[in-house]
């Protein structure tokens, strides 16, 4: 049973969460001013006040490399699994105290640490950027290495973009959150 205190501290942060989340769903997308190859989200009749020049429209070109092998062998950088291993250790935690606070099972932390090719769900990758209490860079950093992005169009992504921006790191708490607002939970 829930105390009257932790009640009312879960009904204020879920207020506060819903009033970030409806922020963000009303903001205004900006879009690139290049072409389509640069930002495909792009409206063709979007006005060219409301467009924005992105970074990748204005990078320099970099030289062509010979083929498909020397690009990837060029471009290749930790996984999802090397990064978490060497989170856990900057943070100086045990795989186990990782694994618990995340609410992961045993078996799947397994099967992430020995398979470096294994990508869990978006909730396992959130709920150990949680339990690592990463910064909202470090997370999305995380995210991408196993091969997703938090999106301004996703209720869930804009709740958990909150909690890390406001530093609230108990799962407990997230996962209250989240039910009430009847998204998925962290955790496996």
């Amino acid at each position: 049973m829930i105390s009257f205190f932790r009640k009312k501290k879960l009904q204020a942060l879920l207020s506060e969460v819903r009033a970030y989340v409806d922020q963000k769903l009303e903001a205004p997308v900006s879009y690139c001013e290049k072409s389509i190859d640069c930002c495909e989200a792009m409206p063709m009749a979007m006005p060219m006040p409301m467009k924005k020049r992105c970074a990748i429209a204005s990078a320099p070109a970099s030289p062509a490399p010979r083929s498909v092998k020397d690009y990837v062998d060029s471009q290749i950088d930790e996984g999802f699994s090397q990064m978490l291993m060497r989170k856990i250790d900057e943070k100086g935690m045990t795989d186990v105290e990782c694994y618990k606070k995340a609410g992961v099972d045993r078996k799947l932390f397994s099967k992430i640490r020995s398979n470096p090719d294994y990508h869990p769900k978006k909730n396992t990758v959130l709920a150990f950027a949680v339990a690592l209490e990463l910064s909202l860079d470090e997370a999305k950093d995380m995210l991408m290495k196993a091969g997703y992005a938090l999106s301004n169009s996703r209720r869930f992504d804009l709740i958990m973009e909150y909690f890390f921006i406001n530093g609230i790191y108990n799962i407990r708490d997230i996962n209250s959150v989240l039910l009430q607002m009847d998204e998925e939970l962290l955790g496996a």
